[in-house]
């Protein structure tokens, strides 16, 4: 069947469908990962947003039941240049276009995403419209032009769970966490536990108070979809948490920090998406190569000088990590799970683990 891309400023890219019928609109982005296809499309930070891989063959290693980052696919839609019917690993459960047709996602192969690539480069990221069937050119455009958009929306609210649930650690369980649920990957709750922690994850909205009544060891913040300042009741509850307890934040949970802090955020001209983002840690003087999606950023600029910054990017100098100079908390932008991507910043999460320990040593 046939499908099409059509972009806000009038540009369509035709394609083939590989999943479900139908019409999906959000911000097309691109991702430059050469494999991961299935934790990129349930990672919850996807929400909204229509992924085009620019590695050119997708879907060779099929799917199966254990790399998924949430319990569906969370990308409102997905484009590749060419879709393998045939996958081959002894964990294959089946194709990828077949597992997203299963979720109702609307996915095309075909699409030049080489030339869209250069395209969102260049013009930067912009609300789209992907459709399978007999559309106009020019009735797709508008469908994308009628799109929101992501700034100042609350997308976490579509992701976040509605109750709480325990996460336990792998083996004895040395420290309780509390996560917020921007948007949570399950891999970074792998590597929580990991790190000894016993986690609780609860809601965007749970409330500093309620957070404290369970007395952690440290507060984790999570990566999260869209906007951080679209999330304003966020902010002020962690801002009621600086100080209380260690702290630390990932991706959304980073620029949620960095507002609470009284910092501003900014949106990138088409963001970092992907696993070869080369991050520089002043601690260490090491230059890391990062797991990244995040469409937003903070505003150095605007932070008070009792945050430092730790880490930088060095394609564009955007930050990548703050540090407070007095208390307990810290954050990186990139993805030190790194799933998909590659594990050189995961040793982030024993830091945290060091930092809950030398906590109560402290007040013990």
């Amino acid at each position: 069947m046939r499908a099409a891309l059509a972009l806000e400023d009038g540009r369509v890219f035709p394609g083939t469908a590989i999943a479900a019928e139908g019409t999906a609109c959000g911000e097309v982005v691109f991702n430059t990962s050469m494999t991961g296809y299935q934790e990129i499309s349930t990672d919850p930070s996807y929400a909204s947003q229509i992924v085009a891989m620019t590695y050119p063959l997708i879907g060779n290693y099929g799917v199966n039941n254990e790399d998924v980052e949430s319990d569906k696919p969370q990308v409102a839609g997905f484009v590749v240049r060419e879709h393998c019917r045939v996958p081959s690993n002894f964990r294959s459960k089946g194709t990828f276009g077949e597992w997203l047709k299963s979720f109702g996602v609307v996915a095309a192969e075909g699409i030049d995403t080489r030339a869209l690539t250069k395209h969102i480069r260049e013009a930067g990221a912009m609300r789209a419209c992907l459709a399978t069937g007999d559309w106009s050119d020019a009735d797709l455009v508008d469908r994308a032009r009628g799109f929101p958009g992501l700034v100042g929306r609350d997308l976490v609210k579509e992701v976040t769970c509605s109750t709480p649930y325990d996460w336990e650690a792998t083996g004895e369980a040395e420290h309780f966490v509390v996560a917020y649920d921007f948007g949570i990957k399950r891999s970074i709750l792998r590597c929580l536990a990991d790190a000894g922690c016993k986690v609780k994850v609860v809601p965007a909205s749970t409330k500093a108070g309620d957070v404290l009544a369970m007395d952690p060891d440290g507060i984790f913040l999570s990566n999260g979809p869209g906007d951080p300042a679209g999330v304003p009741y966020a902010c002020e509850e962690i801002r009621k948490l600086l100080g209380r307890k260690p702290i630390f934040g990932i991706c959304l949970g980073h620029q949620i920090l960095g507002l609470a802090y009284g910092g501003k955020t900014f949106k990138l001209k088409f963001g970092h998406r992907g696993g070869n983002q080369p991050v520089k840690d002043f601690d260490t003087g090491r230059v890391e190569i990062t797991s990244q999606n995040h469409g937003f950023c903070v505003d150095l600029d605007t932070l008070p000088p009792e945050v430092e910054t730790t880490h930088v990017n060095l394609n564009d100098q955007t930050s990548e990590g703050l540090r407070h100079k007095e208390m307990p908390i810290f954050s990186v932008q990139h993805h030190p799970e790194a799933s998909p991507g590659p594990h050189d910043a995961r040793h982030l999460f024993q830091r945290f683990a060091d930092f809950m320990k030398e906590r109560k040593a402290a007040t013990a």
